[in-house]
């Protein structure tokens, strides 16, 4: 299939503000079951499957464009807001935090950002802001969601290592967009930043 010539991944601008202020474009609505992902040739959205437990996600899902992570997929973002957000909306999402996960021995970082245009939320400026019950919340999402991903009986790979706050975006921004040296990329890596 031929690649779109006006493909959201790569053609639409990860926002003049960025990293502070990105803009997102959401795959999944929060309280969906549904597991749509971005086709890479087409940019079309598809349904990947229906979650296979009783969870639905908790935050509207989707990804910065021009963006890249370890997982060979453009970087996650998970954004609050007091509404569910339809797929492939844009919005301008103010970044709060990350939570740094591996998944099968690759970063899969979530970025976690509040609606700029959201007032219920947008008054928010880091993750530490939020009530210890979204942090359980969201960790137990991934960690079912990632148990029941393959098999229902395996256990996949998966490890929640740290959350880390606003201070912090700019350096998985600039690992993000791939304009970081090979040495800066591997002292990441390492357990100094963990």
């Amino acid at each position: 299939m031929p690649t779109s010539t006006n493909h959201p991944w790569h053609n639409v601008s990860p926002g003049p503000n960025a990293p502070d202020i990105v803009n997102a474009i959401i795959e999944i609505p929060r309280h969906s079951r549904a597991k749509y992902e971005l086709d890479k040739d087409s940019g079309l959205l598809k349904l990947d499957r229906v979650l296979y437990s009783s969870v639905y996600y908790p935050a509207n899902y989707g990804f910065i464009p021009q963006s890249y992570c370890d997982d060979h997929d453009p970087l996650d973002i998970l954004v609050l807001t007091q509404i569910t957000l339809v797929p492939l909306c844009l919005v301008s999402a103010k970044v709060i935090g990350v939570m740094r996960m591996i998944d099968q021995g690759e970063m899969d970082d979530k970025i976690i950002a509040v609606a700029e245009h959201d007032m219920s939320v947008n008054h928010m400026n880091d993750i530490s802001e939020l009530p210890e019950h979204f942090f359980r919340e969201l960790r137990s999402f991934f960690e079912d969601y990632k148990n029941w991903k393959t098999n229902p009986c395996r256990w996949r790979s998966f490890k929640m290592r740290r959350w880390r706050g606003r201070l912090w975006r700019r350096v998985w921004w600039i690992i993000g967009v791939g304009s970081i040296p090979a040495i800066m990329v591997q002292l990441f890596q390492s357990q100094i930043f963990f």
